[in-house]
């Protein structure tokens, strides 16, 4: 792909994100920022959330997928479904009585400060390592397409992109990602689309419904895995999914923050149903797409025996023409600056809302060091992402990626005591016993196959570290 027009879409896809910033931001007070004065539409959220939460991750990773676990993905999909609805009618009640600009301001009154901010402290580690992940491969992408090309380093390129992700958001915050996630769900789907015709029609030379036809019947199609010591296994993969989705998403700031920008309860369960049908809908449509990938590379003859997560980047950048490698652009800029933006703004909330009690201060102070927070962090996500580049480890980025997983566990044991257990907790201890229930997860995962004849953990790790937290909080409290 040319390096000056691939320069070009972006450039231009920037210019069309500022100009939805300014409509966004022209009336911004100092609380459109964080909840943008509770104005959204709620399918305008349901559309947008779709883009912020597949993620460039999930762009580029879920198709490679396929080839070596088939279609098992979904079974976890399926758990995800089923959050989505206990969130809807469970958490998402429970967040508007409160009326609550941050999700993790409940605990200080409920168990103390020190539970308060040890909440938010493990969302802000985990959406920091998280967001840089997901942006660290698009950063990759980029480079490959046009930043090499010019000569522009690495780390010029982070710095570029983060600052873009800034610029545009700085002022109306989450106002602003409402709108702009939509715009970038859209392209983000109409990549894929683009690339399934494309393939129907220069490999296959079938029809749509034909080449989803060989998808179904081919070898990597399989849904449903019953081996109960295999981390794909059904049941586990379905129950790790509904836990997976009750803390990532009912009990994550980035995701809820969307949520309560919609009018009342009952438009943000119509946002959070309608959502979690689409979001199923999306995934199949890129595991199909991944089938396609390999079934395309096999009939032309492209060796992707080693590809990875490269297999459709290679692939719509080099072999499926000019539209397709403009799409695949596109959708990958837009599935980053969607998960990345909408962290950026999450984060600055949480840090503004629970540690430095913003909500109290006087407007003018509230404004001015907002907006140095916001600036921080990203100057936090530059820095990290540079940290997985100087690493340049796969295996160990991936392995810091998945260890931020670990710290939902004490989010979720956190919530299901303040909520289900009318018990007196020792809010000093509560810090400690966070840190200690992900490394016991840990040790037992790591010596699961010895421990539990051969048994070995998958996506249920959350289970396990949400119960050690909360067991460990039910401990070290007593009656009230």
């Amino acid at each position: 792909m040319d390096s000056y027009l691939a320069l070009a879409i972006v450039v231009g896809y920037f210019i069309l994100l500022m100009l939805v910033s300014w409509l966004t931001s022209r009336h911004a007070d100092q609380f459109t920022f964080f909840n943008a004065n509770q104005s959204s539409p709620w399918y305008l959220v349901a559309y947008g959330m779709l883009g912020a939460t597949l993620s460039g991750v999930t762009f580029i990773s879920v198709p490679a997928e396929v080839g070596n676990s088939a279609f098992s993905y979904l079974q976890f999909v399926f758990g995800n479904l089923v959050g989505y609805w206990l969130v809807a009618f469970l958490l998402l009640p429970f967040y508007y009585r409160l009326k609550l600009i941050s999700i993790y301001s409940f605990l200080e009154e409920r168990m103390g400060s020190l539970s308060h901010q040890t909440a938010s402290f493990f969302f802000l580690i985990s959406k920091l390592i998280g967001a840089a992940f997901r942006l660290y491969l698009v950063a990759v992408v980029l480079q490959y397409a046009f930043f090499g090309a010019f000569g522009i380093p690495f780390w010029a390129n982070v710095c570029i992109t983060v600052f873009l992700i800034w610029i545009y958001t700085y002022r109306a915050g989450i106002k602003t990602i409402v709108w702009t996630d939509t715009l970038q769900t859209t392209f983000l789907v109409l990549a894929v689309l683009l690339t399934i015709f494309t393939i129907s029609r220069l490999d296959m030379q079938d029809s749509t419904a034909g080449i989803f036809s060989r998808v179904y019947h081919s070898d990597m199609s399989q849904v449903f895995f019953w081996d109960w010591r295999s981390p794909n296994y059904f049941w586990k993969q379905f129950v790790a999914g509904i836990f997976m989705t009750l803390a990532i998403n009912g009990m994550d700031q980035d995701l809820m923050q969307k949520n309560l920008t919609c009018k009342s309860k009952r438009e943000a369960q119509k946002n959070m149903l309608v959502f979690s049908v689409l979001f199923v809908f999306i995934v199949m449509l890129f595991m199909s797409l991944g089938t396609m990938l390999y079934q395309f590379a096999s009939h032309s003859g492209i060796d992707v025996s080693n590809a990875g997560d490269d297999l459709y980047p290679m692939l719509a950048l080099n072999h499926l023409g000019g539209a397709v490698a403009i799409a695949f652009l596109l959708g990958i800029t837009a599935a980053s600056f969607s998960s990345a933006d909408s962290a950026l703004t999450s984060m600055t909330t949480a840090f503004s809302i629970d540690f430095l009690q913003m909500d109290q201060l006087k407007n003018n102070a509230k404004m001015k060091y907002r907006k140095w927070i916001h600036l921080g962090f990203s100057g936090l996500l530059v820095l990290v992402i540079l940290i997985f580049h100087i690493i340049n480890d796969e295996n160990v980025v991936i392995a810091l990626f998945k260890a931020a997983s670990y710290t939902y566990g004490p989010i979720l044991g956190l919530f299901v005591f303040a909520i289900l257990f009318q018990r007196k907790v020792r809010d000093r201890l509560v810090p400690f016993i966070a840190v200690g229930a992900p490394v016991l997860t840990f040790l037992i995962a790591r010596f699961s196959k010895q421990l539990f004849n051969g048994y070995e953990f998958g996506f249920e790790l959350l289970i396990l570290n949400g119960l050690l937290m909360l067991l460990g909080l039910i401990f070290s409290s007593e009656k009230k």
